[in-house]
């Protein structure tokens, strides 16, 4: 008996000093697999999928192995708020990120912060996410509408001043906000002098982009401004390009990335214009390591160069690993406090969350597509940017002052 009770006791003992396996941290990525917008949304899962290997071949987050959970919002913003509820209630997840159209990325966000979880917005451009529909659990990691006009505004007013332009505007918050900042910028707030034209969303057709460019060219302007995007874009630059207007008048894309470019191809895409917070050149152009090294790391594992979608998504989960690390915890609103004001430097220059409304502040580039055969001597063919200008972002971003004069207009607390 009592050699009995011997074993149990070391038995016991032997358990007690067994090493336990960290529970698995959970976060969820909502992302567009179908629609429109589909492109996009591979990317964000590819550099996702990169970043959370890379994390756990390093030992995890505080030695927890970080899991990604999936859901596709098929670019609906009911169907994005479903899914992060459902990515934090049934799955678990401690931070959600994704989105390509705006108004996913802020309903969801909204399911997020009713949850008392992070949400980062990985393709978001809309002002109105940080702006009049920004509260303190979304954290936008690309910039914003008022950040590309400014960025874009400061090329167009040296190489087109004077022009007329004209907009195609697909017909939703994003667009809505993306032509009425480039229209403040560039001087074009006329509207009789500037026309323009609303295409569907998210279900327009061939035709609805035809009858646009047709009035496009009837109108004589000399800048085709294209505020569409993902497939959208693809489709209607495609018309544009049979139509001959690609020769005719500067077109000028304000959300420029390279899935889009390669969807239309290099001989239509040549000589358009368009704002990006990254394109992968940059740190090979400015020498910042760490950017290659992601960019080596993307194309070796893929076989294709990084987007824009891509570097944002990888630099969310790399901020989110930072921040639970600088803190000691997943609890959001220790994590929040930590996000606000941090500085850092990862793909590119210092960057920074911006604390009084969450955005990422930094640099902007403007980017012309390359010549045919500039672009095919990459060895990914996929050498498509050329960066013909740029903005540090505290030049681009709003101030407080106006950003406040935003959330007054929308009967919006001064504060998040």
């Amino acid at each position: 008996m009592l050699c009995k009770k011997l074993l149990l006791s070391f038995l016991l003992t032997l358990l007690a000093a067994a090493p336990v396996a960290a529970e698995t941290l959970k976060i969820g990525l909502n992302y567009p697999q179908t629609g429109r917008y589909k492109d996009q949304g591979l990317q964000q899962r590819l550099g996702a999928f990169l970043a959370v290997d890379e994390i756990n071949k390093a030992g995890g987050i505080m030695g927890r192995e970080v899991e990604l959970v999936i859901r596709n919002t098929s670019g609906e913003p009911d169907k994005g708020a479903k899914n992060t509820a459902e990515l934090i209630d049934r799955e678990g997840v401690q931070m959600v990120f994704g989105g390509v159209s705006s108004a996913v990325a802020i309903a969801s966000g909204r399911a997020a912060r009713d949850r008392n979880r992070l949400y980062f917005g990985t393709l978001t451009y809309s002002n109105a996410t940080t702006g009049a529909a920004g509260h303190s659990h979304m954290f936008r990691e690309p910039y914003n509408a008022w950040m590309t006009a400014k960025v874009l505004s400061q090329y167009l007013n040296t190489q087109h001043a004077g022009d007329e332009y004209f907009y195609i505007t697909a017909d939703y918050t994003w667009g809505w906000s993306v032509e009425k900042s480039v229209r403040k910028f560039t001087n074009t707030e006329n509207t009789d002098a500037h026309k323009g034209v609303k295409t569907p969303f998210p279900r327009a057709l061939i035709t609805d982009f035809r009858q646009a460019l047709e009035q496009a060219e009837q109108s004589g302007a000399k800048v085709l401004m294209m505020v569409l995007f993902g497939d959208d874009m693809v489709r209607a630059l495609n018309v544009a390009y049979e139509m001959g207007l690609t020769k005719k008048m500067q077109v000028v894309v304000p959300n420029l990335t390279l899935g889009m470019a390669r969807q239309v191809g290099p001989t239509i895409m040549e000589g358009v214009v368009g704002g990006s917070p990254w394109v992968w050149s940059v740190p090979y152009q400015y020498n910042y390591a760490r950017g290659k090294e992601f960019v080596e790391a993307f194309s070796s594992r893929y076989e294709m160069r990084p987007s824009t979608a891509a570097a944002s998504a990888y630099s969310i989960v790399y901020q989110y690993k930072d921040a639970v690390e600088r803190t000691g915890t997943t609890d959001t609103r220790q994590l929040i406090r930590a996000l606000e004001g941090h500085r850092y430097t990862f793909l590119k220059d210092e960057q920074y969350w911006r604390d009084f409304d969450h955005q990422n502040i930094q640099t902007v580039y403007v980017v012309r597509v390359k010549p045919r055969n500039l672009i095919m001597e990459d060895e990914y063919s996929a050498d498509y940017f050329e960066i013909i200008d740029s903005m540090p972002g505290d030049e681009a971003a709003q101030t407080r002052e106006e950003w406040e004069a935003r959330r007054k207009e929308a009967g919006q607390p001064l504060t998040l």
